[in-house]
């Protein structure tokens, strides 16, 4: 019993070790994996090559050449590539399935081949020189029973299938694996063959005499701009004008599983930073500061698992489509999905709720059609989500080939291309979205996007931050008019101050006769426009002037009509002055957001939202509540109709501190003193208040107590006439005191009871100033 015991714990122990060794990282399993391999490969050499393995190792060299005979000179060097591959950082898994296929395939071709050239051998030795056991297995029964010319056919096509399985190449693609290798073994790039081919068919179709057909077209001149970058294998000439009509394609069956796995579009390439000259030596933060993105995955094992799990759901529920292609981006994926004929759409959207089910997440949007194809798109969150680097966006040919200062890096589309956003052509954006879904990043981005692109002569901020804690980073920056507003009541006078600066540009531009203000820098640069005589003004160049507002919510509880009135006349009239506005808020409700806002700012961009609601409000569509968060976003640029999602940006603390203190090295904020001064209006009675005051002030008495602003009510308390009471009502409005008229209902009262003291103070100073 004592002996029984201890075996079985000694096997529960060896058990529970097991158990254990399972529970290691990956990356270390896979380097156990990758070792052993290599072991393998280095025994296995000494062995075939240089017989120098001992007993073990001439057991191992004669049971491989009895096996797969002289194809184990070469088993070295496949144990060695598999190694390699094993122990390298790879960003997809392998499949075990593709290989085993592949290398059965090649080696029983290869080794059937082998037995059939060396003349069917049956002795031992024989067999060891040609193809092993193998061989015979293969090529002797196959030759045997069809005879060896049709044998080694047969075997050539089952080498060469292996082959092409290995290498994960398909048929269709043999002619570019060939031109890889060729531009590899010439050491050329790509682009570099690409150029060279396209001149060779230029050249081709310059000397390639034209044919003379009964009636000659001229290419047209799209064909013209465009065929030098675009060869084709032959020219195409357009068709004579009496072309047969081509007969309609008949209708096919979408098959469910695709010929070949759906590839991904291809990546944008990097460039440099964007350098500007002018600025009176002041010099942009130089690249190195922004830091490079992970490089992005154009594959891997989770888009192939989604597949499946589409393909399974459209089996399950009997509906004719099939998944021809996805775009993979850096947060969601979007698979295109094609439908046969005579399946409706709706197929598709009603099972909205099953793919999230099969694909294991909640997250799934459906877009019927994709715009610009005849395919519906599913778009469902990456497991293995990547990071979209500000710098990599600023570095992008999209982002360096436009040089307006006011160009700002926004992240990536859901193809994996580079978003960027003109804020002069917007003119004015709302950014929206719930608490931690990207909205304070969003603004990061757009921030250091300018310092890192404009100088301070060429663009100005006004910053407005009720929070005081996320633009506190950039406090210093010589970009700034006035330091960073933080006092709501204060925001609304800097607002003010933006509405008398867009009147005092707007009168120079008219003065000038001319309708926007690059046209009026263009002629103070030219020296065409001059100061009047006599006056002691300097004529310069206008900036751009953006202002953020980081939260409008606040701005809105604590002077909303003040702030509304400010905003709408801005977006109204400011694009022609230069002056944007950037609005974000963590709120997005009807209160805050108001319809007037909403008509006057036509660009959106919305980041995650609690409700249904809250992305009707910003986007006038739904979409935002279905988006994941931490930077996934829809932006709606004016004049489009469906919006573009994205992932933003992302810059770190550390990046940001850096720019800042760049910029801050070179030059002082140059702050305007009338930015928070409000405007001090003359004291004084109107003349059509005559000797009505003391009525006036019995009238303010009663509508501020009572909260009431009724005509009627007037009339019985002062016991005055309709014209009378209306006329007190028309005075009070003018003060502020009661809102507009709204037909028969009563007017409402903007003046607490609390404040009526000094309402009462100002009035009776003002009339007896």
């Amino acid at each position: 019993m004592g002996v029984a015991h201890g075996v079985g714990w000694l096997v529960r122990a060896v058990g529970r070790r097991a158990a254990d060794a399972r529970e290691l990282d990956p990356e270390h399993r896979r380097d156990g994996a990758g070792l052993l391999v290599l072991a393998l490969a280095l025994l296995t050499a000494a062995a075939v090559w240089f017989r120098a393995g001992g007993p073990f190792g001439d057991y191992i060299a004669q049971l491989t050449r009895l096996l797969i005979g002289s194809i184990a000179v070469t088993l070295p060097i496949l144990l060695l590539i598999s190694a390699i591959r094993l122990m390298r950082a790879r960003d997809e898994e392998p499949r075990p399935g593709r290989g085993m296929v592949g290398w059965t395939a090649l080696f029983v071709g290869t080794a059937g081949l082998l037995h059939v050239a060396a003349s069917e051998p049956t002795d031992l030795h024989g067999m060891q020189s040609a193809g092993g056991l193998l061989g015979r297995a293969a090529g002797g029964l196959l030759a045997g029973a069809v005879t060896a010319w049709v044998a080694v056919p047969l075997l050539l096509m089952l080498s060469a299938f292996g082959l092409l399985v290995v290498t994960s190449t398909p048929i269709n693609r043999i002619p570019q694996r060939l031109a890889q290798l060729r531009d590899l073994a010439l050491g050329r790039t790509a682009e570099e063959s690409e150029a060279e081919e396209a001149e060779e068919a230029l050249d081709d179709e310059e000397v390639e005499p034209e044919p003379a057909p009964v009636r000659r077209r001229r290419p047209s001149r799209r064909r013209q701009a465009t065929f030098a970058e675009e060869p084709d294998d032959e020219p195409h000439d357009e068709e004579p004008e009496e072309a047969e009509e081509a007969p309609p394609p008949r209708a096919r069956k979408v098959s469910r599983k695709p010929q070949t796995p759906p590839e991904h579009s291809p990546l944008p390439s990097r460039a440099e930073q964007l350098t500007l000259t002018d600025g009176g030596g002041y010099k942009l933060p130089p690249p190195h500061l922004l830091a490079v993105g992970d490089t992005p995955k154009a594959r891997s094992k989770a888009n192939d698992e989604m597949i499946s799990a589409l393909q399974g759901v459209f089996e399950q529920f009997d509906v004719d489509a099939a998944v021809t292609g996805f775009t993979r981006g850096p947060t969601v994926t979007r698979y295109e999905v094609e439908l046969g004929p005579g399946v409706k759409v709706e197929r598709i959207t009603q099972l909205s709720r099953n793919v999230a089910y099969a694909v294991k997440s909640p997250d799934v949007r459906i877009i019927s059609p994709i715009p610009g194809k005849s395919a519906v798109g599913v778009e469902i969150p990456n497991v293995d989500r990547e990071t979209v680097a500000l710098g990599d966006v600023l570095r992008s040919r999209v982002a360096t080939g436009d040089h307006h200062p006011l160009v700002a890096a926004l992240g990536k589309d859901i193809e994996g291309g580079y978003v960027v956003a003109n804020l002069a052509k917007m003119p004015h954006i709302l950014i929206a979205g719930a608490t931690g879904a990207g909205k304070s990043s969003c603004l990061n981005s757009l921030l250091v996007s300018l310092l890192t692109r404009s100088t301070p002569d060429e663009v100005r901020l006004l910053l407005v931050d009720p929070k005081r804690v996320e633009l506190t980073s950039y406090e210093g920056v010589p970009h700034l008019v006035t330091p960073i507003v933080t006092n709501p009541k204060k925001a609304a006078d800097a607002l003010d101050w933006v509405v008398r600066e867009m009147d005092m540009r707007y009168d120079d531009l008219a003065a000038s006769g001319v309708r926007h203000i690059d046209d009026y820098n263009k002629k103070v640069r030219a020296g065409q426009i001059k100061p009047p005589p006599g006056s002691e003004r300097v004529i310069r160049p206008y900036p751009y002037l953006l202002v953020v507002v980081d939260e409008l919510a606040d701005l809105m509880m604590v002077a909303p009509r003040d702030v509304e009135d400010a905003v709408v006349r801005i977006t109204q009239l400011a694009r022609a002055a230069g002056i944007h506005l950037v609005l974000a808020t963590q709120r997005p409700s009807v209160d805050v957001v108001t319809g007037l806002i909403k008509a006057n700012v036509p660009s959106r961009l919305a980041f995650a939202t609690s409700s249904l609601a809250d992305s009707r409000v910003i986007l006038d569509q739904p979409g935002a509540e279905k988006l994941i968060g931490r930077g996934d976003g829809l932006f709606l640029p004016m004049g489009a109709s469906k919006p573009i999602r994205i992932q933003g940006a992302w810059v770190t603390e550390s990046e940001i501190q850096d720019v800042v203190r760049f910029c801050k090295d070179q030059r002082e904020p140059e702050f305007r003193p009338d930015v928070l001064t409000p405007v001090q209006e003359k004291k004084k009675v109107d003349e059509d208040i005559g000797d009505d005051l003391d009525l006036l002030v019995q009238a303010i008495e009663l509508v501020v107590t009572s909260q009431f602003g009724s005509t009627s009510m007037l009339q019985r308390k002062l016991r005055v006439g309709f014209a009378k009471a209306g006329r007190l009502m028309d005075l009070m409005e003018t003060r502020g005191i009661v809102g507009p008229s709204e037909g028969s209902k009563a007017r409402e009262v903007l003046i607490k009871p609390d404040e009526l003291g000094g309402v009462m103070a100002e009035l009776r100073g003002a009339a007896a100033g």
